[in-house]
């Protein structure tokens, strides 16, 4: 259920229709964006999928906001153009939480991303890929383009922002610095800054992706064999995994036990590492490693206190919900009832998962519980 939005002031960018594969929109802007690093991007498009329509007074809008390696899929089956089905399929669509008869949902995928979004993939105003010309973003520089994105779409403010992990902290971002376009608000498994532990994560993974021969200092892109650093990002990939899940999850899952008929003795694999492979060849089948690096390094950087204030957390305006997952080992649920605490009061949200990290897309009852509460307050 895709409609076309309404609202295009003609002066701020320009639409491709949905493509038939995919259902994604396309927002194209020639706007110069300064960035907060001090770099320039010379126009830029931003990929999008809808759901649902805009309202006659625009008060129905809702902003969902992916994760690292998510993109504007959030809802709908496999096909072609979507590898997988949306990956919060089951927060929207009819008789959900986020139902497109009463909202309308837009999901679009990050600028500096590689799933129809301006990143290092793309190509640059000389006609040649980005690869290592593309230029470091923060998590404000994604929600300065956003923002232009909602302005296009006609809508003055959201009647909900959220997201999980990287999309709770660009939901953040937006509530911080625009606090009047945000009238309710949903942090999922995500801080008001990075921390020592997440940025030691995050640089061991850049670290294997650069290391990979294949790597050629980011400028990969146009090699006619398609070559590039898939190994590092495989490996980038099993890390990363291993953090969004729980320890206690795997041993339940896997123990120490051989994958199939292998034998660990004779060089075959253990379940769990197969369980990663698996995970690390579906990611290097559909991501590009330099837009790995620079949304991880983005995450890295992210801190709402920069240039601020140390009370920049109350020029939240929104009705807030901050929630933690009980077994999140990336995001400690401490982290969460601090910034829960700075900006209601109350400590966080609970969501009750052995899956760890991960818990805030698999719990999408308990997401759709805490987002139901929010909806139906009045602010």
């Amino acid at each position: 259920m895709t409609q076309a939005p309404t609202g295009l002031p003609p002066a701020t960018g320009a639409w491709r229709e949905a493509d038939p594969a995919g259902q994604r929109r396309w927002f194209t802007s020639a706007d110069h964006v300064r960035l907060e690093g001090g770099g320039t991007l010379p126009g830029y498009t931003l990929a999008f999928e809808t759901w649902g329509v805009l309202n006659a007074d625009r008060s129905n809008a809702v902003l969902v906001l992916h994760a690292l390696t998510g993109d504007s899929h959030a809802a709908g089956p496999a096909g072609p153009g979507h590898p997988s089905p949306g990956w919060w399929d089951g927060l929207i669509g009819p008789g959900k939480a986020l139902d497109p008869r009463e909202h309308y949902v837009v999901a679009p995928n990050v600028l500096g991303g590689c799933q129809g979004s301006t990143g290092p993939a793309s190509t640059a105003p000389d006609g040649n890929p980005y690869g290592s010309r593309f230029p470091a973003v923060t998590i404000r520089d994604t929600v300065t383009v956003e923002a232009a994105l909602t302005e296009a779409l006609g809508i003055e403010t959201w009647a909900l922002v959220l997201g999980g992990s990287m999309g709770g902290m660009r939901a953040l971002e937006w509530a911080v610095s625009r606090p009047r376009q945000v009238r309710r608000l949903l942090v999922l498994a995500a801080a008001a800054r990075a921390g020592a532990d997440q940025i030691a994560w995050a640089r061991t993974q850049t670290a294997a992706i650069r290391q990979d021969p294949g790597w050629h200092g980011g400028d990969y892109h146009d090699f006619p064999d398609g070559s590039g650093p898939h190994t590092g990002l495989g490996i980038a990939r099993r890390i990363a995994h291993t953090t969004y899940r729980s320890g206690t999850e795997l041993d339940v899952r896997f123990g120490s036990t051989a994958q199939g008929d292998e034998d660990p003795l004779r060089g075959g694999r253990f379940a769990v590492e197969s369980y990663l492979d698996h995970h690390a060849d579906k990611l290097v089948r559909r991501f590009d490693a330099a837009s790995y690096v620079v949304l991880t390094e983005a995450m890295n950087r992210h801190d709402v206190f920069r240039g601020r204030s140390r009370d920049a957390l109350q020029r939240v305006r929104a009705e807030t919900a901050v929630a933690a997952v009980s077994s999140d080992r990336l995001f400690p649920p401490a982290q969460q009832h601090e910034l829960a605490r700075r900006i209601t009061g109350n400590p966080a949200r609970v969501i009750d998962s052995p899956h760890g990290h991960d818990g805030f897309l698999v719990e999408t009852d308990q997401v759709a519980t805490i987002v139901r509460d929010l909806l139906h307050r009045t602010t």
